[in-house]
């Protein structure tokens, strides 16, 4: 029988007048492998720092089993900025302790590319205050990782990951025997790991057994009984389970939910999306030509230049739903902008080499990382109003701005409230809604699922089953890539363009390839080995300490965004800082050049 390691009994939590947790009693035992879901501020970290004594619970009492070893990854670190990372990962242990430990080599290779972290200036002996926060996030997750625990709660713990953090992230804790509790908005990274779920909602707490996909279809069959209550719910959780169905079967390696019961809920509910009709559509609406590319040339940096990707020749046609992979640096945002710079300038702005050719009825929307501020003093419902008041989304359908907005979270009173007052979140979603309020037939998105929570990302993707037009999606999040795109191109850093028939595991095939080949390669090559190894470990050093330098810069970036919306009347700071914020982009460039520079000798 498992031991029960966590108890909560009749958990309240109200904050002002909103009430998170309401009577909650639950438990984590030996072996639970929790995923936690639910809207933002809905209290999903309020619960598991209540479960971790994080934090109080204004009623009712939670108990932990003698001698628990606990270990949390919270939004906040607790690292001793003023200590190395050495101190804080593998404390006093001597080089030849650590390095024999097999646990502590993987994850320091898992999260920094090497036991001698190539990433950092001065590897473990780097001193952590003036790092970033996505560097010090993974620092104190190797801390954890390295540790021995019987629980592990972890908030948000894929934040800062690439693709293949995630994927080794994710074959980590499979392999650990420790209970798990996770916050997390990555569906693929809990379809992977849980094995149960919690789904917070309105101060209530539904459980379900099995992972994310066992969730929806367990979710579309609570709510086909409750049909009364939350019918445009219960219609979207069966279209996504439509998609799981029929889809892919990698993409739930080990379903635990009814198939027949599954086929059965499904039965009257068309595919989520019809391409073939959507194709019909986009062309009636772009014409053959959307984007050709012929022998384009896209280079980075603003003094010298660096080739991102040489001679490309490529076609986005009309329908198209392409999702764009590649390690950083690699040219996908500069890719993207290269296309948009042609098509707002009306084909006028083109490559140093090659050319762009733009349709002549292509309409661009363009959400890049860096959210475009609004006017704090607007309501949310005038943000999209100003836009448009009402969109036409093809086949006789139509929807008021209001009836948008409450597609995307924002209820009738949520419309009114002033645009200074949201969430980083919910003016991430708002600035899509803006965006595609606007009518376009061509979308560029640009790692669109930040700060988003699982149900808006539900929500923003069966929007797009049934938009037609062709997209272009740069994301992390395995699940939105392959739930709203048919064919995935990677960068692999080598100047080309590739189109992966098998998704974003044949990209982490590929890069391991690329990885193994590079290692063994580069001994070979050289006359004297322990030469060659002292440079390749230079130059892994170089390049995440590039990579850590590019987070730095994000991160100025978003402070600069933020300065910028709280300034907004003030014009003269404004220009200020949009100086200052183009010159951070230069910066930027010239950094992804030097990486690329150097990449070759990786």
């Amino acid at each position: 029988m498992p031991v029960n390691l966590v108890n909560a009994e009749a958990i309240d939590k109200v904050y002002g007048t909103r009430t998170l947790l309401d009577g909650i009693s639950l438990g984590v035992s030996e072996g639970d492998r929790i995923g936690v879901v639910g809207r933002n501020g809905d209290g999903k970290t309020t619960l598991i720092r209540i479960l971790a004594k994080l934090e109080e619970p204004d009623g009712g009492r939670v108990t932990h089993v003698s001698d628990l070893r606990l270990g949390v990854l919270t939004q906040a670190d607790s690292l001793d900025p003023a200590a190395t990372i050495r101190h804080e990962v593998v404390g006093d242990l001597a080089d030849h302790q650590w390095a024999g430990d097999a646990k502590i080599r993987d994850v320091l290779t898992g999260l920094f590319g090497g036991l001698d972290l190539p990433g950092f200036p001065q590897g473990l002996d780097t001193v952590i205050g003036p790092l970033s926060g996505g560097e010090r996030r993974r620092i104190a997750l190797a801390k954890l990782l390295i540790a021995e625990q019987d629980l592990i709660v972890l908030d948000e713990p894929t934040n800062h990951l690439d693709v293949e953090g995630i994927a080794w992230l994710a074959a980590h804790l499979q392999a650990r025997r420790a209970a798990l509790v996770c916050v997390t908005h990555d569906r693929w990274f809990l379809d992977q790991v849980c094995t149960r779920m919690w789904d917070v909602q309105r101060g209530a707490i539904h459980e379900y057994e099995g992972g994310y996909s066992d969730y929806v279809f367990a979710r579309a069959e609570r709510e086909r009984r409750a049909a009364s209550e939350e019918t445009k719910r219960q219609n979207l959780a069966r279209k996504e389970l439509a998609w799981l169905r029929r889809g892919a079967p990698a993409r739930t390696s080990k379903p635990r939910f009814r198939i027949e019961a599954a086929n059965e809920l499904i039965a009257d509910v068309p595919p989520p999306r019809d391409s073939a009709e959507l194709m019909r559509f986009a062309g009636s609406r772009l014409g053959k030509t959307v984007f050709d590319l012929e022998g384009v040339t896209v280079t980075a940096g603003a003094v010298s230049e660096r080739v991102l990707l040489k001679h490309l020749t490529w076609q986005l046609g009309p329908g198209d739903r392409i999702g764009l992979v590649g390690v950083n640096g690699a040219g996908k945002t500069s890719l993207l902008r290269t296309l948009a710079d042609a098509a707002f300038s009306g084909g006028e702005q083109q490559p140093a080499n090659g050319r762009v050719v733009v349709g002549k009825t292509v309409k661009l929307a363009y959400l890049s990382q860096e959210v475009r501020e609004l006017d704090p003093t607007w309501r949310v419902l005038e943000a999209v109003e100003r836009v448009r008041q009402r969109v036409d989304l093809g086949k006789g359908r139509e929807m008021t701005a209001s009836q948008l907005c409450e597609r995307f979270g924002f209820v009738k009173e949520k419309q009114w409230t002033p645009v200074g007052d949201l969430s980083g979140g919910e003016r991430r979603r708002l600035q899509i809604l803006r965006l595609l309020m606007d009518e376009p037939n061509v979308l560029f998105l640009d790692e669109p699922t930040n700060d988003l929570d699982i149900e808006t990302l539900t929500q923003l993707e069966d929007l797009l089953d049934g938009w037609p037009g062709s997209l272009v999606v740069i994301s992390h999040d395995r699940y939105f890539i392959e739930r709203t795109t048919d064919r995935v191109f990677a960068l692999l850093g080598d100047a080309t363009l590739r189109m992966l028939p098998r998704g974003l595991d044949e990209y982490l095939e590929r890069r391991r390839a690329v990885i193994e080949a590079s290692a063994a390669a580069i001994p070979a090559a050289q006359a004297k080995p322990r030469s060659s190894a002292a440079e390749v470990r230079a130059v892994k050093k170089e390049l995440q300490r590039i990579e850590r330098q590019l987070d730095r810069i994000a991160e100025k970036e978003a402070k600069l965004h933020a300065e910028i919306a709280e300034n907004a009347t003030d014009f003269e700071r404004v220009a200020e800082l949009d100086t200052e914020l183009r010159g951070l982009r230069d910066e930027r460039d010239e950094l992804e050049m030097r990486w690329l520079e150097i990449a070759d000798d990786a």
